[in-house]
């Protein structure tokens, strides 16, 4: 019997003192220990299965926390987290108050770089690299773990340009495993894909030219093979490479055999992977699949029509217009700088393009949306998947900000839609003709109609632009609600014994403002309050207060929002409970009044 040896692993000194050829056991034991957890708590699996050799050959080699290892994304850092004297307490990742899904500074001083967003571990661990050099620590490792996906994007080859030039101490380990949520794209997939057939020449060699010492490509799951090759490595100075191919969800064979839907697969039976599937009979629509179908109704009706996504397909769902019209639908990759200038371009040419963006995303493309798109006032219309709280991914990923950050901009129209039907409409008006930029943010997760396909899809109606509407009367309190979150002020009001004194707008366009119903609005009420599910500062109450000054209201304002804080990880219950947007939040604001 075979003693379990990752229950006495606290951290990496304890992984060392291993044998060698007792480390195949360890990676044995601690993926199933990333499976058995995930399968209850859920989480970001494939990833994180797909480099367990690697985690315990990095940890196992180099001295870390001494030498700096630098994981992109954060997805597939499980493992390391459970080396990391994280093992005990790793049933509590991405839950409230618990453990954070990607690696954190604040939480452990193995995480040497907070990560959630791609393409950052090259310049963050050059940036490390050359601070050790000036410090006169010539000894010192810098590691940064990067996969396909991420190692096309911009930024990646920014690091790896200027990296190259300096005699840096270090190790770029690019993780290939041909996915990163979706299956890469690009030139550079085809690139990676021929050397590890063998059929590159030896002298085309893109990270030779850039002056890297290359290694490569190698088995990434024989720990042995890692370990000679990093032991070597360690001994070389200056930028290095170490090409590895790796298998996304390595040791679950359903994850293997079906990456993307096993990336983060939610809840699933750990010995056979198979899905706990949940029961989708008359449930609302995803949002993703409102726009995903709606965009493909509208495109075949208007050949004008052109989807764009940084990466995220079947995340946004332009899956549904790329499988039918290929020719008129874009993967372009992790490259949202890219795709907001493409769209750009593309719109100069009279197209009608909708680029479907993260909202936590497009903040790597702002100059973009300034520079290229709005100042030459093109009609691109945004559409920013993942708006407001989502959940469990926590500070990384909330879309939180873009009222804020695109409220200032010049030209600028920005919707959010109270449910599916508005969200149809305004992805139908904006193919009608705009002469200006239009950012429609949506949430994640499902709306309020639960027969939208049959009922609604395709009767298309005309949205008239900066128009607020009257959903309820009120004597003495206005509501005024922007997006999905007015579906908690509705709830809210149903529930409240004094609901008749209060009055809800839905204020879709926060920009422009419907300032005739404000004018109204602000005459006929003496309590306003304002909700929205993105920051307070700078937000869509700011813009209220703004009117109010301008126009010397005295009335008493109260905005309701996310706070001047990073909200972290939980479910959207529990982070709108800590921002006090949910219902029961609501019902006892209006039942009490403002304090």
């Amino acid at each position: 019997m075979k003693s379990n040896l990752l229950s006495n692993i606290y951290n990496p000194a304890d992984l060392r003192l291993l044998k060698e050829e007792q480390l195949a056991q360890a990676a044995q034991e601690l993926r199933q220990f990333i499976i058995d957890v995930v399968s209850v708590k859920e989480g970001h699996l494939g990833a994180s299965l797909g480099v367990v050799e690697l985690t315990i050959a990095l940890h196992y080699v180099f001295n870390t926390p001494e030498d700096l290892l630098v994981w992109d994304v954060g997805h597939q850092a499980y493992g390391h987290k459970i080396l990391t004297e994280r093992r005990e307490i790793f049933h509590t990742n991405r839950q409230i108050d618990g453990l954070s899904g990607f690696p954190k500074r604040s939480e452990s001083v193995y995480d040497t770089f907070g990560v959630g967003h791609s393409s950052t571990s090259i310049s963050a661990a050059l940036g490390m690299a050359i601070a050790s050099k000036l410090k006169g620590d010539f000894d010192k490792e810098h590691i940064a773990v990067i996969g396909d996906a991420s190692i096309a994007s911009g930024m990646a080859f920014e690091g790896l340009n200027h990296a190259g030039v300096t005699d840096a101490n270090i190790l770029v380990i690019l993780n290939d495993n041909a996915i990163g949520i979706d299956p890469s794209v690009g030139a550079l997939k085809k690139y990676l894909t021929a050397v590890k057939n063998g059929k590159n020449p030896r002298q085309n060699n893109i990270i030779k030219s850039l002056n890297f010492n290359y290694s490569g490509p190698v088995d990434g799951h024989d720990i042995p093979l890692l370990i000679k090759e990093l032991n070597r490595l360690k001994k070389i100075k200056g930028p290095k490479f170490l090409h590895i191919v790796t298998t996304k969800g390595k040791g679950l064979q359903q994850a293997e055999e079906n990456q993307v839907k096993y990336h983060a697969p939610g809840k699933f039976d750990a010995l056979t992977g198979e899905i706990h599937l949940k029961s989708e009979e008359n449930l609302p629509p995803k949002f993703q699949d409102v726009f995903g179908l709606t965009i493909l109704d509208l495109a075949r009706k208007n050949e004008k029509i052109i989807g764009i996504t940084p990466a995220m397909p079947s995340g946004s769902s332009l899956k549904f217009m790329m499988e039918e019209l290929p020719e008129r639908a874009f993967d372009v990759g992790i490259a949202e700088q890219h795709a907001v200038t493409l769209a750009a371009g593309m719109a100069t040419q009279g197209m009608m393009v909708y680029c479907n963006i993260y909202s936590t995303f497009l903040q790597r493309a702002y100059d973009q949306v300034i520079h290229d798109v709005a100042l030459q006032n093109l009609p691109v219309i945004f559409c920013l998947d993942r708006a407001g709280l989502v959940g469990e991914d926590g500070a990384t990923h909330h879309g939180v900000f873009d009222i804020a950050y695109l409220r200032s901009i010049p030209n600028m129209i920005i919707y959010a839609p109270i449910n599916e039907i508005a969200l149809q409409n305004i992805l139908y008006t904006a193919q009608l003709g705009l002469n200006n930029p239009i950012a429609i943010r949506y949430p994640r997760g499902r709306g309020v109609l639960s027969k939208w396909e049959v009922e609604n899809f395709g009767q298309y109606k005309k949205i008239n632009i900066g128009e607020a509407l009257c959903l309820k009367t009120g004597t003495k309190t206005a509501v005024l609600s922007t997006g999905t979150i007015g579906n908690n002020v509705i709830e809210a009001l149903t529930a409240s014994p004094n609901s008749e004194t209060i009055a809800h707008y839905d204020f879709p366009f926060v920009k422009p403002l419907d300032y005739n119903t404000l004018n109204s609005v602000f005459s006929t009420f003496e309590n306003i309050i304002t909700i929205e599910d993105g920051v307070k500062n700078g937000g869509f109450g700011s813009a209220v207060l703004e009117f109010a000054a301008s126009q010397n209201f005295k009335n008493n304002i109260h905005i309701l929002g996310v706070p001047d804080v990073f909200i972290e990880h939980g479910t959207v219950l529990q982070l709108q409970q800590l921002c006090n947007i949910d219902v029961k939040s609501l019902i006892n604001l209006f039942t009490n009044g403002v304090k």
